[in-house]
């Protein structure tokens, strides 16, 4: 496959990736073209952006979780038929697992996918020292194709063309543009990253206007053209898909639940799942006729006023895990499933009651990154005999008001070493809760053994009303 693609990096966090990615986005889109988003990494809220932007549904390329050749033929799949492929960044460009740079960052991704880089940098407070910085992401790693520069943050045109100047003379990278400081464009930000587009206020109107600021200042004929410059990607892996809808999963989505890999959600599909997709904020049931819940992350504290109201909701997904019905909840959907949930100010919520626990959350983070996790116990998702890699990002921590039955050994490993070591995974009926994100392509037969499950849970259900 021959696709246009091109990889939007930064020299780190913070330094606009997100806001100019999106911007480029949303210009392709008002001249009409098909644009395909992607994210570099476990992240979820960007990805929302990027979908809000384009009307397709973006992709997440985490090279630590999944398999190279996978993540390679996912990318294919998902980009075959649109006319461009913007793949935004994650943190500085060599920034992946650890001090690896070619294991998870956009660099690796950029090289997996054959793609040329952008890189996006911070030009405020600068003239030639900006091509000391671009030469020395050249240099580091000369596999990585570098073919562009986005300045952010600069006073002006003549301020950009000083850099310009200076970085195309020394490095003999091109220019592709600017953006100036305007605050009416940032996207905000708040504890776990920028704030959902489902929660931001006029997005689309600021969007327009981010649209309008990229056309001004950056060559968008020249990036399209860039993203041109692709070798042919070819598939590895051979995927099967079934035809037959035979059982029904609901999925949790709204303001408080949307932290979902799509391709998770596409899996589940291609195995046999119709998904049928509820609001535990309105919807005062659960869907009828399901034989399973997946309840992603998200962020239940912010909601968790309307949640506690929702009361005929929280009974019914309590009486789903009393009955076996499987649950596969993460981070914010473990949260939902304790006793409650207690805000930073101090304010005290009910919640579902599936676990014996309390949520609480706490002004710093309890755990972020990469985590390996053992699945040692019969679940939802394992047979008990697993092991896959994972993401936690979190500011809540469980108190335990009782010794609960876990089913995952969390180890945190760096360079080889473990670091630290934990339960998690709290599984009580049919019910499995635990913080960790998991991309079922990292092992498919995670997703293979919950559909079995609610196959399982549907035969009995059927059984009983025979």
């Amino acid at each position: 496959m021959k696709s246009s693609r091109i990889v939007i990096a930064g020299t780190q966090s913070g330094v606009g990736k997100t806001t100019i990615s999106t911007g480029i986005m949303r210009a392709l889109v008002l001249r009409g073209i098909n644009v395909q988003p992607f994210k570099v990494g476990p992240d979820y809220i960007d990805p929302a952006f990027h979908s809000f932007v384009t009307g397709n549904k973006s992709r997440n390329l985490d090279s630590w979780m999944v398999d190279e050749k996978i993540l390679r033929d996912l990318f294919i799949k998902n980009s075959f038929d649109k006319e461009i492929s913007i793949i935004e960044g994650v943190m500085g460009l060599y920034d992946g697992f650890g001090v690896e740079k070619d294991m998870g960052s956009s660099a690796h991704i950029s090289k997996i996918i054959n793609a040329p880089v952008i890189l996006v940098i911070d030009g405020s407070g600068m003239s030639s020292s900006a091509a000391a910085v671009v030469l020395g992401y050249k240099k580091y790693d000369e596999d990585v194709n570098i073919k562009g520069i986005i300045v952010n943050n600069v006073s002006g045109e003549r301020h950009y063309e000083l850099l310009k100047k200076a970085i195309e003379k020394d490095t003999g990278i091109r220019c592709f543009g600017y953006l100036k400081n305007n605050i009416n464009v940032k996207l905000e930000s708040r504890h776990l990253g920028l704030v959902p587009s489902v929660e931001v206020e006029n997005l689309e109107k600021k969007l327009d206007e981010l649209a309008n600021m990229v056309e001004e200042t950056i060559d968008i004929d020249g990036i399209i053209k860039l993203a041109k410059e692709t070798s042919e990607l070819k598939k590895e892996v051979q995927t099967s898909i079934s035809n037959k809808k035979n059982i029904n999963i609901g999925v949790a989505l709204d303001k408080a639940f949307n932290f979902y890999y799509q391709d998770n959600l596409d899996l589940l599909e291609e195995l046999g799942a119709n998904l049928i997709y509820f609001s535990p904020l309105k919807d005062k049931s659960l869907p009828q006729n399901i034989h399973g819940l997946y309840i992603g992350g998200g962020f239940p504290e912010v909601f968790a006023k309307e949640l506690e109201e929702n009361k005929e909701m929280r009974k019914g997904i309590r009486k789903a895990s009393l009955d076996g019905m499987p649950i596969y909840a993460e981070c914010g959907g473990l949260m939902f499933l304790t006793n409650s949930i207690t805000t930073l100010e101090n304010r005290k919520y009910e919640m579902v009651g599936v676990f014996n626990r309390e949520a609480k959350m706490t002004k710093r983070l309890q755990r972020f990154g990469y985590v390996d996790v053992s699945i040692n116990k019969p679940c939802v998702i394992s047979k008990g005999d697993d092991r896959v890699r994972g993401h936690e990002f979190h500011r809540s921590a469980l108190n335990e008001v009782s010794r609960g039955d876990y089913a995952y050994k969390v180890n945190k490993i760096r360079e080889g070493e473990i670091l630290k070591s934990w339960e998690c995974g709290l599984i009580k009926n049919n019910t499995l809760g635990a913080y960790a994100h998991i991309h079922f392509y990292a092992k498919k037969d995670l997703a293979i053994n919950f559909i079995n499950n609610c196959k399982t849970f549907k035969k009995g259900s059927d059984e009983v009303e025979e």
